[in-house]
């Protein structure tokens, strides 16, 4: 389903030049679940935006569905992100004056139009359907990650990427949401791309991948 063929990236900082990413090729099979560790800076969050179609390589192949998704224009890049990916990161980035229940529906509005029961079913899911009608000042931290997650889902994406999703929440609400993602990995065969610098979340994959140094690798 997603294939990565010498894909490379880097950075010029100050006149110095980092290397991101050195030419990485990966396989990754539709329902898989993929976590990537690594320390801040090696990386891993690059790979992410890479395969998302988010930042550009300088050279290499991103083919999700046997097309390379970098030879798209503009307007056909912007409709596959939409259409096959749900994003999660670390911080909710919520709208202030959107309530939960409209948040989620906030990527529809650029593509699939969904009513507001699918919102509330999301929300259900991630153990938010008494708050649905809340605002983000209403809620904690978790519960706004919670918010999040189910907005990466509302346009029904076949591949999540998650960038430190559980990395600002309690050790209970970590567990819960990475319940949440297996649930969703096993039932609904959702691909599961999740960046982490937690080796016990990352065990949690089925496929578990580390970045150093720019340099990705297969763990056993």
């Amino acid at each position: 389903m997603i294939e990565l063929k010498d894909l490379s990236k880097t950075y010029t900082i100050s006149n110095r030049i980092i290397n991101a990413v050195l030419p990485a090729t990966l396989s990754i099979d539709q329902g898989e679940f993929v976590s990537i560790v690594g320390h801040s800076g090696s990386g891993k969050s690059t790979l992410l935006s890479l395969i998302g179609g988010i930042a550009k390589p300088d050279k290499g192949a991103v083919i999700i569905d046997g097309a390379d998704i970098w030879k798209y224009d503009d307007r056909a890049l912007s409709k596959m992100r939409n259409d096959k990916f749900g994003f999660v990161y670390q911080f909710a980035s919520l709208i202030p004056t959107l309530t939960a229940k409209e948040n989620v529906l906030l990527p529809t509005v650029f593509g699939l139009n969904k009513d507001a029961s699918e919102a509330i079913h999301l929300l259900e899911l991630v153990g938010l359907g008494d708050k649905v009608d809340r605002y983000p000042s209403e809620l904690s931290g978790g519960e706004q990650q919670r918010v999040a997650i189910a907005r990466a889902f509302i346009n029904a994406p076949r591949i999540i990427l998650a960038d430190e999703p559980t990395g600002d929440l309690d050790e209970e609400t970590e567990a819960e949401i990475m319940a949440f993602f297996q649930k969703i990995n096993q039932e609904k065969k959702v691909t599961m791309i999740m960046v982490t610098h937690s080796t016990e979340l990352a065990l949690r994959a089925t496929k578990r991948l580390r970045m150093k140094n720019g340099m990705l690798e297969t763990l056993n």
